[in-house]
């Protein structure tokens, strides 16, 4: 059986729940094209940004540990997938969009400058005063202006709801910064609401791991963390050593109880604000999807612990600060002299009129933390071949 567009359109009136978005009432797109046949406006979304150097490049792009250190840690890309599969997961329990969902988890991140957000960091100091950055603006920018693809149209020309998960796109490290074309005075969307809670969610559970896996904690310093405690004595490990088996069996555990933990919560506010239309639930006055009250206390005591134990790791700390120098250097070195820029970047700052500095941030926040180490390298080691 070979299924439509329409086909699926029917589908999903007929199986989603009414507040949730479906893709035959999108607004559209920015640069009007012909429908697909099979694909739904939403999947056409995904599949385009599956395909962007952009998503590629997250492979080497640092989530917490730069690539070198070790081919077990989570990458941007890596943890990407994880918040797709996430947010797939609560998404089909809630009655909403998967595919929307799935789109908007692929692109969140693919505005992150190198070396996490140490990158992001001082990108926005260095840019002050030339318009600032931020990783969600620089995904919109990426989308809608950088990915060349189509002699039709700058970007992906994706649709307004995905272009609208991604400025609404906020966790306790993102901060959404919505312009007026997005209706700011409208929450996100069900299905970016989910989009965003997988994501806080993805980091929690597999930075813990890899934090972990590394040494950089150890399992006694978790002992009184609520939710450490509560899914040790779910498993009957309490006393028993975190052999490598273990620690899969806890993080496996943990990611399941604050899905399920997740999925209830938010059936219970929605029963209790009752929204009949995707209108009605992001004009109420908060997010509907979100942990217990109970779970998000366990989730912010064990966010916190991160930062103290893991997060300010004299390790992490002192590549954050490699991090600092490299990307300074890099910048500095640009805006002095713009010929030391790739002949590429050089005639496209030159047709499409942008100061200097927004071009040479979009170089650096493109680059993966290898190339920028090689970038590096090339610029300031003297016996080092350009």
């Amino acid at each position: 059986m070979l299924l439509t567009r329409e086909e699926i359109e029917q589908r999903e009136r007929a199986s989603l729940a009414p507040y949730a978005l479906c893709s035959g009432d999108s607004r559209g797109r920015e640069y009007p094209e012909e429908e697909d046949k099979y694909r739904t406006a939403f999947q056409r979304d995904r599949d385009r940004i599956l395909h962007t150097t952009a998503f590629r490049r997250l492979e080497y792009k640092t989530q917490v540990f730069v690539n070198h250190e070790g081919d077990y840690f989570r990458t941007r890309l890596t943890h990407t997938l994880e918040v797709a599969q996430v947010g797939r997961t609560i998404a089909r329990q809630l009655g909403a969009n998967e595919d929307l969902i799935e789109t908007i988890c692929l692109v969140h991140d693919i505005g992150h400058a190198p070396f996490g957000h140490s990158g992001e960091y001082v990108l926005a100091a260095l840019m002050r005063g030339h318009g600032g950055f931020d990783h969600n603006e620089q995904t919109l920018r990426i989308v809608t202006t950088l990915e060349r693809r189509y002699e039709e149209f700058p970007g992906l020309n994706l649709t307004y709801e995905t272009r609208e998960g991604i400025v609404k796109h906020e966790t306790e490290y993102d901060i959404a910064s919505v312009g007026k074309q997005y209706e700011p005075g409208k929450r996100a969307s069900l299905e970016a609401q989910i989009a965003n809670v997988a994501d806080e969610l993805a980091y929690t559970a597999h930075d813990l791991d890899d934090g972990l896996y590394a040494g950089l904690l150890q399992p006694e310093q978790l002992e009184g963390i609520g939710l450490w405690e509560l899914v040790r004595e779910q498993l009957g490990l309490t006393g028993q050593p975190l052999t490598e088996l273990n620690r899969h069996r806890i993080i496996r555990r943990l990611i399941g109880i604050l899905v399920r933990d997740t999925c209830e919560a938010t059936e219970r506010r929605i029963k209790a604000a009752n929204p009949q239309s995707v209108e009605d639930l992001q004009r109420l006055d908060h997010h509907v999807i979100g942990f217990s009250d109970e779970i998000a206390k366990m989730a912010r005591e064990l966010k916190t612990f991160l930062y103290e134990n893991m997060y300010s790791h004299y390790r992490v700390i002192r590549m954050a600060k490699k991090a600092e120098r490299i990307i300074t250097e890099l910048f500095e070195a640009y805006v002095r002299e713009p010929k030391q820029l790739p002949r590429a970047t050089q005639i496209t700052w030159r047709q499409n009129g942008d100061p200097l500095e927004r071009t040479v941030c979009d170089y650096i926040a493109g680059m993966t933390d290898r190339y920028a180490l090689q970038e590096y390298e090339k610029l300031f080691d003297p016996f080092s071949r350009a």
